[in-house]
């Protein structure tokens, strides 16, 4: 289930609570009672590796993209 980030307005807490997408809007009260909070945009971590190499540009083509990979007229 996500969890989502809240910030009251009232005492400047900030909690998290963990919901079902489908209720990601609805009102959340803050463990000290208050009714108004609002939902705080969270940013999301991608972990990865650089250790895959880059793929070699086709052949008679430019390096991809829109332009490059002859979509544009």
């Amino acid at each position: 289930m996500p969890r989502y980030e809240y910030r009251c307005r009232t005492c400047g807490d900030t909690f998290e609570l963990s919901r079902p997408m489908a209720e990601s809007s609805a009102p959340a009260a803050c463990p000290s009672g208050h009714d108004d909070t609002v939902k705080l945009l969270s940013t999301v971590a991608v972990g990865g590796s650089a250790s895959a190499p880059a793929p070699a540009p086709r052949a008679g083509g430019g390096g991809g993209g829109c332009c490059g990979g002859g979509c544009c007229g």
